[in-house]
């Protein structure tokens, strides 16, 4: 799966985690960049895209990654390996 793919489908996710269908994710994006994105809504973020994915994130991964692209980072080696 191309990178753009799936920021498009984490994109998608985020705006129903998110409740707004006007939500644009880059890679640089950042949970300070959207207003809604508070830590509830992060924990729900997390879990629909491993559902989505079928893939485990470790803790390190999800505080380790500073901004969407380190997400899709880490996403990518997770699929590589299934």
């Amino acid at each position: 799966m191309e990178r753009n793919e799936i920021l498009k489908k984490i994109t998608e996710i985020a705006r129903d985690v998110f409740d707004n269908d006007e939500v644009e994710l880059t890679e640089q994006t950042t949970a300070a960049d959207v207003e809604e994105w508070d830590s509830l809504s992060h924990l729900s973020l997390i879990s629909d895209i491993e559902r989505e994915f079928g893939i485990r994130f470790t803790l390190s991964e999800i505080s380790g990654s500073k901004n969407v692209g380190e997400f899709i980072d880490a996403l990518i080696k997770h699929l590589d390996r299934t």
